[in-house]
């Protein structure tokens, strides 16, 4: 995925860290995504038989953790690419 971002010149982060904040308070737990591309969408690899509910729901609380509003779940495990887009 990185060589196909850097290849397409779309600018990247690659597995970046969001701080979980709770009641004006930072949790010692952090979320990493796969990728953030345009500065504003996140993006999750997947490679499962099939997209569950529980990656559904990741992606929900990386959009809310980052404030950012779209986002993708992209899975390479299936036939074909399968995916998703989640707006918050």
């Amino acid at each position: 995925m990185s060589y196909e971002l850097k290849q397409n010149n779309i600018p990247f982060e690659k597995e970046k860290k969001f701080e979980i904040k709770y009641k004006n308070i930072i949790l010692p737990h952090y979320y990493f995504s796969d990728f953030i591309v345009f500065d504003k969408i996140i993006v999750e690899i997947k490679a499962q038989e099939s997209i569950a509910d529980t990656h559904y729901k990741q992606l929900i609380n990386y959009l809310a953790a980052s404030k950012m509003k779209v986002g993708l779940l992209v899975n390479f495990g299936e036939e074909s690419l399968k995916f998703k887009r989640v707006i918050l």
